[in-house]
């Protein structure tokens, strides 16, 4: 009886908002890397098609803070995970569920990715074995676009990794508790204004726009700043003027890169943070119940992120060349990869919710 009441506790005292802010915004990848396929801000894309303002306007909107939001997301949930783990048990989850999944993807993956990126832009009509072959002897912008070597989507994993196995040195010297006093009682303009370090470390490790010092930046912001209750609730208390300022932000950016293609590096990691300060209001205030689809797809986001793309590329290379219209093209493509990447990992997804049920029983 004892050990069934600490489980139901555990269970209740869950950050549910946590976990739904990342599945949403993993799901965000699907119109994201869709509406890639017509960018026309001179992103390369494993499959282009052509350009198309709207479609490219939307992705603006959302891309100064969806990719950022799940590494902010990953410091606080580090913090929680360490309060209930020892180091070495971190150490050992992290290789398991990150560092693996990255070998693993790299070598079956990506490359799936590129070799049709090869075919679309250069006629490739050769195996895919010889492509892999290729992929892991070419080496030209990291891209991939060209079929050569990238760590493609799974940037994100590999940068996660680094970070999280980095940032064991600095809590290890600055735990949590050291600059907990100070952290609360930071004011709601002084956190609004931690944008500034996050800016500044955007140009440390940068490549090609993939910072790995802004990421490492937004993970310790995670950790020491908004995992505090009570920077959370001096958030909370402000809402308005934060959620205010962060959607009159979001319609200038989109303004300026709609009139003028541009917005600037500063301006977009202003709105990139105080969205993630606006999105963590609203969750915590809308998002912290255990919702049935979500709890079920959180299960295999992790799963649906890595498969997601290769999926999305392989049918975007044959829609592509169906000669349908766009609104056809947008709905097979985005619909479509969701369908296929989801039935993939459904029954990932099913199996670990009668795992947490047999737990909790």
């Amino acid at each position: 009886m004892i050990g069934k009441g600490m489980v139901l506790m555990g269970r209740s005292e869950r950050k549910h908002y946590i976990d739904n802010l990342r599945s949403m915004a993993i799901l965000l990848l699907f119109p994201v890397h869709t509406f890639m396929i017509w960018n026309d801000f001179g992103s390369g894309f494993y499959i282009w098609v052509g350009e198309n303002k709207l479609l490219s306007t939307l992705i603006v909107l959302v891309n100064p803070w969806f990719m950022p939001l799940l590494f902010a997301l990953a410091g606080m949930s580090a913090r929680f995970a360490l309060e209930k783990r020892t180091v070495r048990e971190f150490i050992r989850q992290r290789v398991f569920k990150l560092l693996l999944p990255l070998v693993a993807g790299m070598v079956f993956l990506v490359p799936f990715q590129t070799y049709f990126a090869r075919k679309y832009f250069y006629g490739y009509e050769g195996k895919i074995l010889s492509h892999w072959k290729y992929f892991f002897t070419h080496v030209t912008d990291l891209s991939g676009y060209d079929g050569a070597f990238t760590p493609g989507h799974l940037w994100f994993i590999l940068f996660l990794f680094i970070i999280s196995m980095a940032a064991l040195l600095l809590f290890h010297f600055l735990p949590y508790k050291k600059l907990a006093a100070k952290v609360e009682k930071i004011s709601a303009v002084g956190l609004l204004c931690l944008f500034i370090p996050i800016w500044l470390m955007y140009y440390l490790g940068n490549f090609g726009g993939y910072s790995i010092g802004k990421n490492f930046a937004l993970y310790l912001m995670g950790y020491y700043v908004l995992s505090n209750d009570a920077a959370a609730d001096r958030l909370a208390k402000n809402s308005k003027w934060i959620i205010a300022l962060c959607a009159g932000g979001t319609v200038a950016l989109t303004a300026l890169y709609y009139r003028y293609s541009y917005y600037g590096d500063l301006w977009v990691n202003f709105i990139g943070w105080i969205s993630i300060l606006a999105l963590l209001i609203l969750g915590k205030k809308m998002m912290n119940v255990r919702m049935r689809f979500m709890e079920c797809f959180h299960k295999m986001s992790y799963s649906v992120y890595i498969l997601h793309l290769p999926i999305l590329a392989a049918l975007a290379y044959y829609v592509a060349q169906m000669g349908v219209g766009l609104a056809v093209q947008v709905i097979f493509i985005g619909f479509g990869s969701f369908a296929l990447t989801l039935a993939a990992c459904l029954p990932l997804g099913l199996l670990r919710m009668r795992k947490n049920k047999k737990e909790v029983l």
